[in-house]
């Protein structure tokens, strides 16, 4: 059986040389189906790690408590809500003075998402993050520093002119100077760099190197004024501690929001993994539109390989003639097309899974991502080449073991 099978493979292979121009045509055809198969599903494969690694820097035991609707607006769940009533940087503090519960409490409020920072001639893109926090935020959110300090209370509390940077913003106003007690603007206001937070990366979601963070009062003295919605983060001890804490989180809203009973919350609690999911949940659409890319793109190669191996059953009559007076049989002239069909599709997918491969995580470090190896996608490849030369296949493999051997040896 072994003899036979590399016998045939030998004989697929001859072929395959007889006729390159074909061939090579589908194997291409064959190839882009398989890398835009493999190559977007390593891409997102590559995303979703990254969503996950980003959001697991707030650590499996925070949760984030946002006004109502916000949650959805970010990530197009469903059908998309109002937001709800704003929470008050009062409110804020008054949650964060009464919460009993063993955690740290973070209150922060974002004031802009396309800030551009100057240092004398020097200026960062219209793309920095500002955000406005508090004492508490930096531990809350798992940031580390490569340089400097945080926040002291008094900063925080009086609202200094002071600032946490990331390492892009420290690029492009700092590009030959230690940052640390140097000036950079922003709007009209001059702020001194305190800090430098250690180098995170980023992603398509997360620019995690190119922020700015100022005390939350200064950020609302300047510029967002104090009727925005700030945002709630809460850091408990351990995973176990989560669900009481979020318990007693949702009543302590309530009350000082001043919510009656059996009304709905006007507050929403999130947690970080809740929001990756939330996020990977879209991306999924994205998964099943390659996948139907993939599959239209084998369907026509599958077409195709059936014409290139129908023609050959034409061209070759004589050859078949010859081999079935010489005994032959049906199932070996079968077999002998068969594993044709499947070697120019398993050299296509090969070729596929090399280019989906490269292209998926060229995109994927583009946006943030990290290099994968998509072994799952890599073996999916390969089961769907051989499916498709299997499919292809058949009717020309039939087709040749059913002719007549003296009609094929007067075949001119």
């Amino acid at each position: 059986m072994a003899f036979h099978l590399r016998e045939n493979v030998s004989l697929a292979l001859r072929a395959v040389r007889g006729n390159k121009l074909r061939t090579i045509l589908t194997i291409l055809i064959i190839a882009f189906g398989i890398m835009a198969l493999v190559g977007i599903l390593t891409a997102i494969d590559s995303i979703k790690s990254s969503i996950y690694s980003n959001f697991s820097m707030l650590g499996s035991n925070t949760f984030n408590i946002v006004q109502s609707g916000l949650n959805s607006r970010r990530h197009g769940d469903g059908e998309e809500q109002k937001l709800g009533k704003d929470i008050t940087y009062e409110e804020a503090r008054n949650f964060k003075d009464r919460f009993s519960f063993p955690a740290r409490v973070s209150v922060s409020l974002r004031a802009s998402n396309a800030a551009q920072l100057q240092n004398g001639s020097l200026k960062t893109n219209p793309t920095v993050r500002v955000f406005g926090v508090d004492e508490n935020y930096f531990q809350v959110s798992g940031y580390e520093l490569a340089e400097g300090r945080f926040f002291s209370d008094a900063e925080v509390k009086e609202g200094y002119n002071a600032a946490v940077i990331g390492m892009d913003v420290v690029t492009k106003l700092f590009p030959d100077t230690d940052p640390l007690e140097k000036n950079f603007t922003y709007g009209s206001v001059r702020y001194q760099v305190i800090g430098v937070l250690r180098k995170k990366g980023s992603s398509f979601s997360f620019a995690g190197d190119n922020q700015v963070f100022i005390p939350l009062l200064n950020v609302m003295r300047n510029f967002t004024g104090f009727n925005r919605s700030v945002f709630l983060s809460v850091q408990v001890n351990t995973v176990e501690q989560l669900d009481a804490a979020v318990s007693e989180a949702t009543g302590l809203m309530r009350n000082v929001r001043g919510q009656r009973l059996g009304e709905a919350d006007n507050f929403e609690i999130m947690k970080s993994d809740a929001v990756a999911n939330s996020v990977i949940s879209n991306i999924s659409y994205v998964t099943l539109g390659a996948t139907l890319i993939g599959f239209i793109t084998l369907f026509g190669a599958a077409i195709g390989l059936m014409n290139i191996m129908l023609v050959s059953v034409t061209e070759r009559t004589r050859e078949i003639g010859v081999s079935k007076a010489l005994g032959a049989r049906k199932s070996t002239v079968r077999m002998q097309f068969l594993v044709e069909a499947i070697v120019i599709c398993q050299l296509g997918g090969l070729l596929g899974i090399v280019l989906g491969i490269m292209i998926g995580n060229l995109v994927s470090l583009l946006i943030g991502g990290h290099f994968i190896v998509p072994w799952l996608w890599m073996m999916l490849g390969i089961l769907f080449c051989f499916i498709v030369g299997l499919a292809s296949g058949i009717y020309p493999a039939v087709k040749a073991s059913n002719l007549d051997p003296i009609e094929a040896l007067r075949y001119e």
